[in-house]
């Protein structure tokens, strides 16, 4: 069953150089259930699909779905299924953990003691319960990036998108996340829409990848099936296989780097 379902999908731009097409019609079936890496190079448009899905960017064209709820007529009603943990994050480094998780549950309307049930809850889930008396500010990139996801978890969302999860962690603080993900399929069953570009990391955690460029797909299937169909051995790296599908590096830039819309 489709969780997520895009028919052209597309977004335009206006520039001082004229109109920018971002994103040309994106056709996407994403499965209940699956991790899905969403791969690109710099300037292919994954950035702006992933603001239109998440209800940040409105369409210009075409149709969306996401989690039953139709992305153009209940906008509200995406944003009341998904989770949304951003390249940035989110967190008031001026409060500890535990006020942080109980006020983002209260945001989503849970009463006092409902939203310091869930505190304790995602704390435990995530490896937090030791921190929640620390200032996030206090946080190492790892410990933060945990509460990113926990943020985006209080509502238990039916689909979670992560933007960038591991930049800038260490090996150890990725690996504990990449755990993290696959708890979040396989014990919640939390659908993850999953952007990277750390190759290795698309290769370990997708159950599917779709790789776009210049604002369409250029290919999807299993990372093994791409390897075989574009290098001719699932052996091959992933790294490979993109610049077979791409004929770039996933952080070369093109035309459309000049225009901040097309990311």
């Amino acid at each position: 069953m489709a969780i997520i379902s895009t028919a052209g999908l597309a977004r335009t731009f206006q520039s001082k150089s004229g109109t920018v097409e971002a994103v040309r019609g994106i056709d996407l079936r994403v499965e209940a259930g699956e991790i899905l890496g969403f791969l690109g190079p710099n300037g292919a448009g994954k950035t702006t699909t992933l603001r239109m899905l998440t209800t940040l960017l409105p369409p210009t064209g075409g149709a969306a779905t996401v989690a039953g709820c139709d992305l153009a007529k209940d906008p509200a009603g995406v944003r009341s299924k998904i989770g949304y943990v951003a390249q940035s994050g989110g967190v008031d480094l001026s409060i500890s953990v535990r006020e942080e998780l109980i006020t983002q549950g209260r945001l989503y309307r849970l009463t006092k003691p409902q939203a310091a049930a869930r505190a304790d809850e995602l704390a435990h889930d995530l490896n937090l319960t030791e921190l929640m008396e620390r200032p996030c500010a206090a946080l190492s990139g790892g410990q933060r990036r945990r509460l990113d996801i926990a943020l985006g978890l209080t509502h238990r969302p039916e689909v979670l998108f992560l933007d960038e999860p591991t930049t800038g962690l260490d090996p150890g603080s990725r690996a504990d996340l990449w755990k993290l993900v696959r708890k979040l399929r396989d014990g919640y069953g939390t659908t993850v829409f999953l952007t990277t570009h750390y190759l290795d990391e698309a290769d370990a955690l997708s159950d599917r990848l779709v790789v776009v460029d210049k604002g369409v797909v250029v290919a999807e299937g299993t990372p093994s099936a791409l390897k075989l169909r574009h290098c001719g051995s699932v052996d091959a790296s992933l790294q490979d296989t993109f610049l077979a599908i791409t004929g770039r590096d996933i952080a070369s830039k093109d035309a459309n780097d000049t225009a901040p819309v097309a990311v």
